[in-house]
C-alpha cells in the first residue's frame, strides 16, 4: 500500500542559505559579465605594448646580427686555416717523400745515412741533439730535418687553432639560434596582442603607419650642415631605399633592419663599418651635441645603443625603424638620443 506521508519540507535556515548562495552566484555572474568588456585593452594600450615588444625584439635582433657576423667571420677564418693545413700537409708529404727516396737508395747500397736514421727515429729531437753533438750530420741534413719538424709543429698548432675555432663556431651557432627564437617570440607575442583588436582598430593602426610613411616620404629636408663626401654618398644611397620594409636580420637589398641599412649605406660609399649598432657606435668620432651633427653621420639611440640611424638634417633621421614599418624619415626627438658618430 503506497505511503501518503507528505515529503519533509526544507528548514527555513536551509532555504535562506540556498537563496543567499543563488543571489551571490547571480551577482558574480553579472559582475563578471560587466567586468569582461573593461578588461579588454584599448587600441592605444595594445599599441603601447606592441611598440615595447618591437623594441625588445630589436634589442634581440642586434644581438642576433652580432652572432651572425661572428659566425661568418669564424667560418672564413676556419676555411683559411684549413687551406693552410692542406698546403702544409702537402709540403710535409713532399719532404717526407724526399727522405723516403734517400732511405731507399741507401738501403740498396747497404748503408743508412744518420739523417735517415733520425727520420725513422721514435724520438727525433733527442736523436738530433746527439747526432749534432757527435757531428754525424752535415749542416744541410740538419737543416732539412729541422724543416720537417718545424712543419710538423706548425701543422699541429694550426689544427689545434682550427679545433678551437670550430668549438667557438658551434657555440656561436647555438647563440644565434637562441637569439632568433627570442626575436620570433617577441614578434609572435606582439602579433597575438594585435589579434585582440577589432577589424576597425586594426585598420586605424594600419592607417596611422601608412600616414607616417607617406608623410616621411614627402618631408622636405634642407640640410642644416653639409655632409662630407663619403657620408653624403652614404646618405644619398640610403634615400634610395626609402619605402623598403624593416625585417630583422636583413641587410638588403629588398629589406633592412636598422644597422643593416647603415652598414650598406656606408658600404655603397666605399667604407666598411661593423654590422651591429653597438659596434657602429665605436666606428668613428662621437658627436654629443645634436647641433654639431652633419648629414650622413650615424645617430645612436637608447642607453644600450640598440638602434642606429643616419642624420638627415633639420632634426630628422633616416632609418629602418622596426617591424611593421619601412625605411623612412623621423624626428630625432622621437627616440632617446645618445650621440652621433662621424665616420
Amino acid at each position: 500500500m503506497a505511503s501518503h506521508r507528505r515529503p519533509k519540507q526544507p528548514s527555513r535556515a536551509r532555504v535562506t542559505v540556498l537563496t543567499t548562495a543563488a543571489a551571490a552566484a547571480v551577482a558574480l555572474s553579472a559582475n563578471a559579465a560587466n567586468a569582461a568588456p573593461s578588461e579588454k585593452p584599448s587600441k592605444d594600450e595594445v599599441k603601447a605594448k606592441v611598440d615595447k615588444l618591437y623594441e625588445e625584439a630589436e634589442q634581440a635582433t642586434e644581438k642576433y646580427d652580432g652572432a651572425k657576423e661572428k659566425q661568418e667571420k669564424l667560418q672564413k677564418e676556419i676555411s683559411t686555416i684549413q687551406d693552410n693545413v692542406a698546403r702544409g700537409q702537402q709540403d710535409l708529404n713532399e719532404l717526407r717523400d724526399s727522405m723516403g727516396l734517400a732511405a731507399a737508395a741507401q738501403y740498396r747500397t747497404g748503408t743508412l745515412d744518420p739523417s735517415v736514421q733520425l727520420f725513422l727515429s721514435s724520438d727525433p729531437d733527442t736523436y738530433l741533439d746527439k747526432a749534432s753533438t757527435m757531428d754525424q750530420l752535415s749542416a744541410q741534413q740538419v737543416a732539412a730535418l729541422k724543416k720537417i719538424q718545424e712543419k710538423q709543429r706548425e701543422l699541429a698548432q694550426e689544427r689545434s687553432e682550427a679545433s678551437e675555432k670550430l668549438k667557438d663556431l658551434a657555440a656561436t651557432r647555438t647563440e644565434l639560434g637562441k637569439k632568433k627564437q627570442e626575436v620570433q617570440a617577441k614578434l609572435a607575442e606582439a602579433q597575438k596582442l594585435l589579434n585582440t583588436l577589432t577589424a576597425q582598430e586594426k585598420a586605424a593602426l594600419a592607417a596611422e603607419q601608412a600616414r607616417a610613411s607617406r608623410d616621411s616620404g614627402r618631408t622636405a629636408l634642407g640640410p642644416t650642415s653639409a655632409a662630407s663626401g663619403r657620408a653624403g654618398a652614404a646618405y644619398s644611397w640610403a634615400q634610395s631605399q626609402i619605402g623598403k620594409p624593416y625585417v630583422y636580420g636583413a641587410d638588403g637589398p629588398s629589406s633592412y633592419d636598422c644597422s643593416g641599412l647603415t652598414m650598406q649605406a656606408y658600404a655603397h660609399a666605399g667604407i666598411s663599418i661593423p654590422r651591429t649598432s653597438q659596434a657602429q657606435a665605436n666606428a668613428g668620432t662621437r658627436i654629443y651635441s645634436k647641433s654639431q651633427l652633419k648629414v650622413g653621420d650615424l645617430v645612436i639611440f637608447y642607453s644600450d645603443y640598440h638602434h642606429v640611424a643616419l642624420y638627415a638634417g633639420n632634426g630628422q633621421v633616416l632609418h629602418a625603424p622596426r617591424t611593421g614599418t619601412v625605411v623612412r624619415y623621423e624626428s630625432i626627438g622621437n627616440m632617446p638620443f645618445q650621440f652621433g658618430v662621424r665616420i
